[in-house]
């Protein structure tokens, strides 16, 4: 068997390791939202919805529920 002495900074390095892996925590971007200005009347589909709001220059967009708007998404 291996003295303590070259053991135990194996054992350090590797719990260090799995500690700073653990503790990475992906960091997201805000996403900024607003009422489309090209989009006219109710908002049925999202798909739609998301290609006016890419001639806008957003990322993306969808149908709000309860308005029934179109809501443009981009990052902030």
């Amino acid at each position: 068997m291996e003295s303590p002495g070259k053991f135990f900074p194996v054992v350090a390095i590797f719990l260090l390791l799995v500690v700073a892996t653990d503790l990475a925590v992906p960091v997201q971007a805000r996403s900024c939202v607003m009422d489309s200005e090209k989009f006219k009347g109710l908002c049925i589909s999202s798909d739609n919805c998301g290609n006016v709001c890419r001639t806008e220059g957003f990322y993306n967009g969808a149908c709000s529920a309860f308005k029934r708007s179109c809501r443009c998404v981009k990052p902030c």
